[in-house]
């Protein structure tokens, strides 16, 4: 028997930025980027969210003046891509089969880039098209959203959905760079403002008790979405997340413990079932509440815990109960996340705020005493 042993490590290095009015002219954050691949000119495909150019009209003439502007490093390969908004293309493989020809049709290789301007589900469809067209296409996110901007963009994670099944296809590939304006987050409608915030709270009663109250003490400020107070709980809860997928010894989710989807097992499941009505923030708003209150029903966090929970999603906006939960086969979601996991169960729940543990067996019903008593709004007082 002759055996090899190869082993080789990997250094993933890439910056996430925030900033205001990156294509003003005179900002050169957008061009400093592409200088860390050289002196160029480089090549850039626009690929934007139709969903975003409705409401920033003169979007692409500031991305063509700025790249006329600063001409020596840029070269706009024209025309963009413009790919439909919302998980319709995450869905239908129309967006990712046409940027595969536009990468042929405009002879894009490996040294050109990607620039991706839109919300998580454009984000997630051309990251994954882009790491699969030769191997990997160097990927600049430029998220316009709440959830892009704290979580959902800033990861090593792109997918598509396939045959019912949400992110079925996908891939871990780190982008070459994260460019977060905080001026796309003020167009944004109040309900997709709120929903990004989920993922601050999921991630605060996991990682962080001193954001966590945080949270709770500015809900109503971070409710009307506040200037200061909105740009630090994004700033904060993406600092959470990459110091996760940084420190925790497996970015790439090769083991079965994923404490960032805490609360995610019967959000996925919620989305699934209300046909996309629900938005991601929402359904994970709703599984973070029902984790949290089969916690305290458990035994594991205090009642005063569970209340502040309450109070923080419902103060910044969120409702706790839908339709799509009074049918929740609990049993079915955890198999389905089971699988999603590799095989073996592994679900997050909280030992108090701040801290957290991974179990594999859930108490189905506890369970449905806890969904129960979300729909009967009988929460511990």
């Amino acid at each position: 028997m002759l055996q090899i042993d190869q082993s080789f490590i990997m250094t993933y290095d890439y910056p996430v930025c925030f900033d205001r009015d990156v294509f003003a002219p005179e900002n050169m954050l957008f061009e400093d980027i592409l200088s860390r691949a050289g002196n160029g000119p480089h090549r850039v495909l626009p690929v934007i969210d139709s969903q975003v150019l409705e409401v920033h009209t003169d979007l692409l003439d500031r991305i063509e003046h700025y790249a006329n502007i600063h001409g020596d490093r840029i070269e706009l390969i024209d025309p963009p891509l413009i790919v439909r908004g919302g998980e319709i293309c995450k869905t239908d493989p129309t967006e990712v089969q046409e940027f595969y020809s536009r990468t042929q049709t405009d002879n894009i290789d490996r040294h050109s880039f990607v620039l991706v301007i839109g919300g998580g589900a454009v984000i997630d469809a051309i990251g994954y098209a882009a790491a699969t067209a030769h191997r990997g296409i160097r990927l600049i996110r430029m998220p316009t959203t709440v959830l892009g901007q704290n979580d959902a963009g800033i990861g090593v994670k792109n997918a598509v959905n396939y045959r019912g099944r949400k992110n079925y296809l996908g891939c871990f590939t780190a982008p070459y760079a994260v460019i977060n304006d905080f001026d796309f987050l003020e167009s944004l409608p109040d309900r997709e403002r709120v929903s990004g915030i989920a993922e601050a709270v999921k991630v605060s009663l996991i990682r962080d008790a001193e954001f966590f109250n945080w949270l709770h003490s500015h809900r109503q400020q971070l409710s009307r979405f506040e200037r200061e107070q909105s740009e630090y709980m994004v700033v904060r809860c993406a600092e959470l997340h990459l110091k996760h997928i940084r420190t925790s010894g497996d970015p790439f989710e090769q083991g079965s413990a994923r404490p960032l989807d805490f609360g995610h097992w019967g959000a996925h499941r919620l989305e699934e079932m209300s046909d996309g009505e629900l938005r991601h923030g929402e359904a994970v708003a709703i599984g973070v509440a029902m984790d949290s209150l089969y916690s305290y029903l458990n035994g594991m966090i205090s009642k005063e815990s569970v209340i502040r929970i309450r109070e923080t999603l419902e103060g910044v906006g969120f409702t706790l109960t839908h339709p799509a939960l009074a049918s929740l086969d609990i049993y079915r979601a955890l198999e389905d996340f089971r699988e999603h996991l590799g095989g073996q169960l592994c679900i997050t729940l909280l030992t108090g705020e701040g801290s957290a543990i991974e179990v594999s067996d859930i108490d189905l019903e506890l369970m449905q005493s806890a969904r129960q008593q979300m729909l009967e709004g009988q929460w511990p007082s």
